[in-house]
């Protein structure tokens, strides 16, 4: 499943995880990342790590049937 992460300062981000279980990404621009949601993710929160700390969402993702 296709995913956008928007937020701001996104340039240099080495990782992208969905409640702890990595996925691979690109980052589009400083405010968007393209991804998909990993095998074996789970309903938890995504946390995306750049230079200037680590960003996690205020929502958790969950998985849809």
């Amino acid at each position: 499943m296709p995913v956008t992460i928007l937020g701001n300062n996104l340039t240099g981000a080495t990782s992208v995880t969905f409640n702890g279980v990595p996925a691979e990404f690109t980052v589009n621009s400083s405010t968007a990342i393209s991804t998909r949601v990993p095998a074996g993710a789970t309903t938890g929160k995504v946390a995306v790590i750049t230079p200037g700390g680590t960003l996690v969402s205020n929502v958790a993702f969950a998985l849809r049937p």
